[in-house]
């Protein structure tokens, strides 16, 4: 079965080791759609720093009457259940989401199916399939891809429908998160790469040859 036909959660935060998961956005991909969207701010855990907000835009005193990241455990683990979690450039998101919860609940192991995993990975990321499935892109930076692929427009409908106004931009997070779900959509609707399975997406996703060994044994299991 192609990767198409799984649910896939792409997750973008804002924020730092220091000050916590300040924004959350979690875009939902499904047959190459993007069929749900959802984000809020969160309190800080820490300080929020200058260079914290000059990445970000968000001040401490906008931020200091919302729930902490912590309080939607049942959300996140329940994505988790229903599918992998996709990120671009994917080791930011894993260690903010394990320093808040080291461990989601049992969940389903995706490239091996039947078998139960206790991770929050493996991920999918799109910057590393991006450089792998189109390497005479000169950036892998979000932006960059976006409009490489010619999905800007595409990407700023969508933000009006779904982002706060004032966060419909780059290092927001719900609108990050739609960004990379959109070029994973991009990505469903080239011959080759539409018709790779899950696990066979999820070990593009991962450039260190010995996991690729071991995700790739995993889907022949």
């Amino acid at each position: 079965m192609p990767w198409t036909e799984h649910e896939i959660f792409f997750v973008d935060f804002e924020g730092s080791r220091a000050s916590g998961i300040v924004e959350y956005g979690v875009a939902t991909l499904l047959r190459g759609r993007v069929v749900g969207a959802r984000g809020r701010l969160c309190g800080p855990t820490g300080r929020v720093g200058a260079e914290d907000i000059a990445v970000h835009g968000l001040r401490p005193e906008a931020l200091a009457t919302e729930p902490p990241f912590s309080a939607d455990w049942e959300y996140f683990a329940g994505l988790r259940e229903r599918g992998p979690l996709a990120a671009h450039y994917s080791g930011v998101e894993n260690a903010l989401i394990k320093a808040v919860w080291p461990y989601p609940r049992r969940s389903p192991d995706f490239v091996r199916p039947g078998s139960a995993a206790f991770d929050w990975g493996p991920w999918i990321d799109s910057a590393r399939i991006y450089v792998q499935a189109f390497p005479s892109l000169v950036s892998g930076r979000l932006d960059a891809l976006v409009g490489a692929a010619g999905l800007q427009a595409e990407l700023d409908t969508l933000a009006a429908a779904h982002c706060p106004p004032g966060r419909r931009r780059y290092h927001a997070a719900l609108y990050d998160a739609l960004a990379g779900a959109l070029l994973l959509a991009d990505l469903a609707r080239d011959p080759v790469h539409g018709r790779l399975s899950l696990g066979q997406l999820i070990t593009m996703s991962t450039l260190d040859p010995d996991r690729r060994e071991e995700l790739t044994q995993g889907e022949l299991w």
